[in-house]
């Protein structure tokens, strides 16, 4: 049965968050907010939590997993960009866009795509994911919370509970988030690509 944790959106409560974060680096998967729509996430290290976030979503390694970051410094450990990339990621970040990159040697190979070597990464622009993300050190393993077999994310916690309390190890309910998920765009072979249309403005990376 999951942990259930409410916490105010704008200013969460440090305490709630802090033993959030320590079931999720005890291999927890974790159902929190973001500035798009709920996310299943868990430590990018652990293999056995990954594997059950898959399970949880109902997708194969073929689908791409996304790398949540505080900011951008850390996109250097996980993907390879050139400068016009990375002026692209700036001016997109934090947001509500998913970029799609070349994977560098630090991502396990289980997480990149089995034939592409790429990883999703992010930087969400969410109080509670901020903290959450900054509390936990590194970044976290997401996927945005879409019901096996469905088509829409998930964004009222309730609801959350009552499909994924026996299935997740914590549920942060910060409130209702946009019921879309992110814009996904592929920067792996130079330019953008739009995947996924979602929340974000596509003319902010350049696809208007």
């Amino acid at each position: 049965m999951a942990q259930f944790f409410e916490v105010h959106p704008d200013n969460p409560q440090p305490r709630l968050l802090k033993q959030a974060v320590a079931i999720i680096a005890a291999g927890g998967v974790a159902a929190i907010p973001t500035d798009s729509s709920y996310a299943l996430v868990c430590q990018l290290d652990d293999k056995a939590a990954a594997d059950a976030l898959r399970r949880i979503r109902g997708v194969d390694d073929k689908h791409h997993l996304t790398l949540l970051c505080r900011d951008l410094s850390e996109l250097s450990s996980y993907a390879r960009v050139d400068n016009r990339q990375y002026r692209l990621l700036k001016s997109a970040t934090p947001g509500p866009y998913t970029f799609i990159l070349e994977a560098t040697k630090e991502v396990p190979r289980r997480l990149s795509h089995p034939s592409r070597r790429t990883i999703g990464l992010r930087v969400p622009d969410h109080r509670v994911t901020q903290d959450l993300l900054d509390l936990f050190g590194q970044p976290l393993l997401g996927t945005t919370l879409i019901p096996p077999g469905e088509i829409h994310p998930l964004n009222d916690c309730a609801e959350i509970r009552e499909r994924f309390e026996r299935l997740v190890q914590v549920i942060v309910d910060a409130g209702p988030c946009p019921a879309e998920p992110t814009t996904v765009v592929d920067l792996s072979s130079g330019d953008p690509v739009l995947v996924r249309a979602g929340r974000g403005d596509l003319a902010t990376v350049g696809l208007d």
